[in-house]
């Protein structure tokens, strides 16, 4: 039966080694990962920095010119500490999912472990979509952006130059990648619920508008403060709302149809007898 469970009655104990299993798991993929990473710390970085030369280019600069500096010893170092642990996060986030699956699992029906699987596929995908938004696009326009602002030398001027430190050009990377990789969950946050029955497509209709506000709101506290960046991450919120709808509604529709399919099977049975 789709109703049945693998969970089985165990002592608390019984849960609790479970858990610290999935944990070791875990921890040591996320650390094997993090070794790794942190070997490869400063070509992970350059990866990083190549959105920048990009800006660079853009703003018909030499690209000699694309460099970054940093003013305290310690401050690569630990630039690198970041990267390796963004690294191992994103590679070992496979072997996290998996652990909790694996955990909750035996807990949930058998219809409700087929539901669930899938978005543990496209949620991953989902991220390094908004990601790789983030890399080839909108990391460019926004150091583009900021490089526009520079001012040459000239009577009653003085030089204004962008030099960037290496740890707030990552901490800008990281926080437009975390940014928009949690904003293109929401299809996969809205499916859900439409399948539980906690939101339906009319009512996620009804609250279009205000979702617009709020959308710009959020990109305004999530973002750096420049107006593009902040339109870049709303506008993709908006769109991917609207792709929400239209997977509740996807939702509602194959529902209305098992619930059809059922109501024929016990039609047809009840007739045999």
């Amino acid at each position: 039966m789709s109703g049945e469970t693998d969970d089985k009655p165990q002592p608390l104990i019984e849960h609790l080694i479970e858990l610290r299993s999935r944990l070791i798991w875990a921890l040591g993929a996320f650390f094997l990962a993090f070794i790794v990473c942190f070997y490869f710390a400063k070509p992970l970085f350059n990866m990083l920095v190549v959105p920048y030369k990009w800006a660079v280019s853009w703003a018909g600069m030499d690209l000699s010119k694309a460099e970054l500096i940093y003013t305290a010893p310690q401050e690569f170092f630990f630039t690198q500490v970041k990267v390796a642990a963004f690294g191992a996060m994103v590679i070992a986030f496979p072997v996290i999912a998996s652990q909790i699956y694996k955990f909750v699992a035996p807990g949930l029906y058998k219809n409700e472990r087929a539901a669930f699987l899938p978005f543990l596929i496209a949620s991953p995908l989902l991220f390094l979509l908004g990601a790789s938004l983030v890399y080839f696009f909108f990391t460019p326009m926004v150091m583009w952006f900021f490089l526009a602002m520079q001012q040459s030398p000239g009577e009653g001027e003085v030089a204004i130059s962008l030099l960037p430190k290496v740890s707030e050009y990552l901490s800008l990377i990281m926080t437009l990648v975390f940014s928009f990789g949690l904003v293109f969950q929401l299809p996969v946050i809205t499916t859900l619920l439409a399948r539980v029955g906690i939101l339906d497509s009319r009512w996620l209709a009804d609250k279009r508008k205000y979702f617009i506000v709020v959308a710009f709101v959020v990109a305004a506290v999530l973002t750096p403060p420049d107006p593009l960046s902040q339109i870049g991450l709303a506008l993709p919120t908006i769109l991917l709302y609207e792709v929400a709808i239209y997977a509740a509604r996807l939702v509602e529709k194959n529902r209305a149809r098992s619930a059809e399919a059922a109501d024929l099977a016990e039609a047809s049975s009840s007739e045999e007898t």
